[in-house]
């Protein structure tokens, strides 16, 4: 890779969990970064300018103002807003390439893309086909280009998908067959490893990386709470009606086929050897189970 002189490098989505991922593990190496931002007056934004990040302002619809804030970087890594509805899906798909359109102008030597796990090919699941549709607008670009498609968030389970204490056995409730592996990864692990690819620390042959830390089975999940807390666990595999969102139901959809890709943990590992397992999340999280349903 040819590098300018230090240059920096850009990032848009620094104000949220998998950009603010890429900018704390690129600070932590030592790297300039600039993070393009829609909003430099928020919280999180002035957040970011207190650790030394530089702040650009860029406006979508405004293409120089983006061309103007990728000048002279050594690379730029970039994600798009998570789509809720068919409608926010197209417009992901404008930013995204509108992002990639301002990426050639600039001439940036380097784009990465945090894609998703299954987005080298159309699978059926609408806010995941989108994120093929930037992959291969970008590829048809002429630039450099690394996609990095991460997996189910392991943060998913402090949140949406946390088990439950019940008669003191851990409990885990997910729209997943007992038999389906689920793969999933680390949202500080997913910086880690982007940053390494941007830093051109890290060889990805063909262009893209599936970032993955462990992939156990729902009974496997629960088990690995289980043991956290000392306790029984169970598993029980909820039909796809518990899910309010059509995109969510297509996604667990997907989730439910048997994987025809292998997956290589190994290619991970070997460029951020300490990614998590979902064991060693919730060990190093601090998780501990919550409060106890009893059934009176």
């Amino acid at each position: 890779m040819v590098t300018r002189e230090n240059g920096a490098i850009a990032v848009f989505g620094a104000t949220g969990q998998q950009g603010g991922a890429v900018v704390d593990a690129l600070l932590a190496r030592g790297a300039r970064v600039r993070a393009l931002v829609r909003t430099p007056k928020s919280d999180r934004a002035q957040a970011l300018a207190a650790r030394g990040v530089e702040l650009a302002t860029v406006r979508i619809d405004d293409p120089a103002s983006t061309v103007a804030a990728l000048e002279e970087v050594d690379a730029f890594y970039f994600m798009t807003p998570e789509a809720n509805s068919l409608e926010e899906i197209e417009e992901e798909v404008r930013v995204g390439t509108a992002l990639v359109d301002a990426a050639a102008a600039a001439r940036v030597p380097h784009v990465v893309f945090n894609s998703v796990s299954g987005a080298d090919r159309e699978t059926g699941v609408p806010h995941h086909d989108s994120k093929h549709r930037i992959e291969e607008y970008l590829k048809l670009s002429g630039l450099r280009a690394t996609m990095v498609r991460p997996a189910a968030f392991m943060e998913n389970f402090a949140t949406v998908m946390a088990p439950s204490l019940e008669d003191g056995t851990i409990v885990l409730r997910l729209p997943l067959p007992n038999d389906i592996a689920l793969k999933m990864i680390s949202i500080k692990d997913i910086g880690q490893v982007a940053a390494a690819i941007l830093l051109d620390t890290a060889d990805v042959p063909g262009g893209a990386i599936e970032v993955i830390g462990d992939e156990p089975t729902g009974p496997q999940i629960a088990a690995a709470f289980g043991a956290r807390a000392g306790l029984p666990s169970r598993y029980e595999a909820l039909p796809l009606s518990v899910l309010g969102n059509d995109l969510d139901k297509a996604m667990f959809r997907q989730f439910a086929k048997p994987s025809e890709y292998p997956s290589d943990l190994a290619a991970v590992k070997a460029i951020e050897p300490t990614t998590w397992d979902l064991a060693e999340w919730i060990r190093s999280t601090g998780w501990t189970a919550p409060a106890d349903r009893v059934r009176s």
